[in-house]
């Protein structure tokens, strides 16, 4: 048997790809980049774009293997409406039809297959459980929730696919918009909230997501829905808080009124000026908390990082990147104690 990870040199797929050649595994990373990663002397490289479906079915895969897609464009970075769909589709979509009509004929049956939260738009009940009416508030969420439409299919025709919706997918390697925040931290400038900064805020740490993947295989890829987040995210204003205090930085946190700062947002964005994504701001000050307990009870998935402690890890990471050092390789190993 192999593990095939579509997407494999990407935030999520090097550590999974990383942890199962430690296991000892066959593994085949899938993915148009390749980096200088030490598991490669233990595991095979292919140069595959999802988008091309000759590509895909070129990867070697049998009735026995196990799949993983990880292949996937981000909210970052940012892009102007008239390109979302564009920039999105032929990857998140296009590419995951792809990889299952792939698996379809080479007989292979368990699939892995990460979308995100953002398929549930707006909070309508709290916290959110995998059942929670879903309605997409831009082309990213949409192209995901429509992948979770062709797993249905798939299902139906025997596959076994396991969905994963993360939070903010935060770790080394990958900071993202946080690094606008790191950046207004460093030069002591006030920190604008959406809303009062009350509401919690939820990461996930990258190795927690990485986990959720093997455990899914370990349990036998169950047909279901998974949130992954982290537990007990705390509010806003003391995530920020303790950010700017272990920075040593005289940043201030700055309450804005949520309705004007969506409004000038969503101006800024219809003229193609974009700051944020709306798919980010529109929920900014919303509780979206996701109810992670059935990734316990099916998976025997249990997150292992904090929110503080993974913001602070990032934060040491920019900083260290920043004065040319290395990042110290402890801080995201620190964030799980």
């Amino acid at each position: 048997m192999k593990h095939i990870i579509f997407g494999g040199d990407g935030f999520v797929g090097r550590h999974l790809a990383a942890r199962l050649v430690a296991d000892g595994e066959d593994v085949i990373v899938a993915d148009i980049a390749k980096s200088d990663l030490p598991h490669y002397a233990q595991c095979r490289h292919m140069t595959v774009d999802v988008t091309d479906p000759a590509a895909v079915r070129s990867v070697p895969m049998t009735a026995d293997d196990m799949v993983y897609n990880l292949s996937a464009k981000m909210l970052s970075p940012l892009q102007v409406r008239a390109k979302r769909h564009e920039f999105f589709y032929p990857v998140n979509y296009d590419g995951t039809k792809h990889i299952m009509e792939a698996m379809h004929a080479a007989g292979a049956m368990r699939l892995v297959h990460f979308t995100t939260d953002m398929i549930y738009g707006h909070t309508v009940v709290t916290p959110m459980t995998e059942d929670h009416p879903v309605a997409p508030l831009g082309e990213y969420g949409m192209s995901k929730l429509e992948t979770e439409h062709l797993a249905a299919e798939w299902r139906k025709r025997g596959m076994r696919i396991s969905l994963f919706r993360p939070r903010l997918i935060i770790g080394p390697g990958r900071l993202g918009i946080l690094e606008k925040l790191f950046k207004l931290v460093d030069a002591n400038l006030p920190v604008p909230m959406i809303g009062s900064g009350r509401n919690p805020y939820q990461f996930i740490s990258v190795f927690d997501c990485a986990e959720a993947a093997r455990l899914a295989w370990k349990a036998g890829v169950p047909n279901e829905a998974y949130n992954l987040g982290s537990l007990n995210p705390p509010p806003v204003r003391k995530l920020l808080g303790d950010l700017v205090r272990h920075a040593g930085s005289r940043s201030i946190l700055l309450p804005t009124p949520a309705w004007a700062v969506k409004q000038t947002l969503n101006l800024l964005d219809a003229v193609n000026r974009p700051l944020m994504d709306p798919e980010q701001y529109l929920i900014a000050d919303e509780e979206c908390v996701l109810d992670v307990s059935k990734g316990a009870r099916d998976l025997g998935w249990v997150p292992q990082y904090r929110d503080e402690d993974m913001l602070i890890a990032a934060y040491t990471e920019y900083r260290a990147k920043k004065t040319g050092a290395a990042a110290p390789s402890h801080a995201f190993a620190e964030a799980a104690e």
